[in-house]
């Protein structure tokens, strides 16, 4: 036929093909921004249900129960330092009794290099999903409450981390 047209498909074709090489590296188009902004590193929002059966000022605790840890780092938005000596409370339903269970709760603080851990029983699933709850709340940064949910029940660990943006 040797006419040139853009017929619908062709168009669509087109712009699938453009967003797939912009999804690629840098991006053809310059719309596709990276996860780190100019600013530096973006502030982790607060998760839906992340505060469920929150309690202020959970006790400092090495431990609560065995096998099963809890772990992450905790990070300032803008340029990533990490932030030692910052109190993240954890809780979470276990083989000892549901969230609400007072030997589920506990603080920690990090350490030099922004880490954390807490060892404590099995997490067990909570209306049907096995999940943790951490939150950071002490007033130097923006509040944010977590709410990781695990793979699988028989996980023996969950990771969140945490990027605080100043108040």
């Amino acid at each position: 036929m040797g006419s040139e047209f853009i017929t619908r498909r062709s168009l669509v074709t087109g712009a699938a093909a453009l967003g797939g090489m912009a999804l690629i590296g840098e991006g053809v188009t310059g719309l596709v921004r990276p996860a780190v902004a100019a600013g530096g590193l973006r502030p982790t929002r607060t998760m839906r249900g992340g505060s469920n059966n929150y309690r202020p000022n959970a006790p400092l605790v090495d431990r609560l129960g065995s096998g099963f840890h809890v772990h992450g780092t905790v990070r300032q938005a803008g340029g990533g330092e990490p932030l030692s000596n910052v109190r993240i409370q954890i809780w979470a339903a276990t083989t000892r009794g549901g969230e609400r269970e007072p030997s589920n709760h506990g603080s920690v603080m990090t350490a030099a290099d922004g880490s954390f851990v807490l060892e404590m029983d099995q997490i067990v699933p909570n209306f049907g999903q096995p999940h943790a709850h951490l939150a950071y709340d002490d007033g130097r940064f923006e509040t944010v409450f977590l709410r990781p949910v695990m793979g699988s029940a028989s996980d023996t660990s969950v990771r969140a981390d945490f990027v605080l943006a100043p108040v």
